[in-house]
């Protein structure tokens, strides 16, 4: 069954949203001060607390040192999601799983990680991460699946996440704006709801 992440978490209380509804994966964005979800290392603790101990934190963060890296392994995150650049320096000391997640309009480097260990799993995402869009999901259907987890982002709702499911068969769906307010600041419970009876209802 595909499970379900839910990013860009900002206050403890979206955590308890998580889990009241049993999402499986969380991701807290870090070290990004262009995002309006970026929160700073104190808040990430403050939710990283309410979460469900079953409940696998991921930090998400784009083109990160060493030391940021180092940061995020200390802050009590189980993965990090990359987004930008990943040098092969960071890479080497980087001890957390790694989310490797790729701007759909190009996936070179997709080919070059492949072997690597630390890459537990590719999240492709839109053009613009972040933006809400849906990228053309056909583009997946014609690249080998691997042992490497599989996790489809962008543009995810309530109301489009069943067909993804059903086309790309992904291990994991990843939903930010889709399930934010209105006003886009904060996650809406109610559409949570919607969003994991979606994907707990495809088969």
């Amino acid at each position: 069954m595909t499970k379900i992440k839910i990013c860009g978490l900002t206050s403890p209380t979206e955590a308890v949203y998580l889990n009241q509804n049993k999402v499986e994966f969380a991701g807290i964005v870090v070290f990004v001060p262009k995002s309006k979800r970026n929160v700073s290392m104190i808040q990430a603790s403050h939710i990283i607390h309410a979460l469900d101990p079953q409940i696998y934190k991921v930090a998400v963060t784009v083109s990160p040192t060493a030391e940021i890296c180092g940061q995020i392994e200390k802050a009590g995150f189980q993965a990090i999601q990359i987004h930008g650049k990943l040098d092969h320096d960071v890479l080497e000391k980087i001890n957390l799983p790694i989310f490797r997640a790729f701007n759909i309009s190009n996936m070179k480097e997709l080919s070059q990680i492949q072997n690597c260990k630390k890459i537990v799993g590719y999240v492709f995402d839109a053009p613009e991460p972040g933006s809400g869009r849906v990228f053309d999901w056909t583009i997946l259907q014609k690249i080998p699946r691997d042992q490497k987890l599989w996790i489809l982002a962008g543009g995810l709702t309530p109301d489009n996440v069943s067909l993804g499911i059903k086309l790309l068969h992904p291990d994991i769906v990843d939903v930010s704006s889709g399930v934010e307010k209105d006003t886009g600041k904060g996650k809406d419970l109610d559409k949570i709801i919607r969003f994991v009876g979606a994907v707990r209802q495809t088969i």
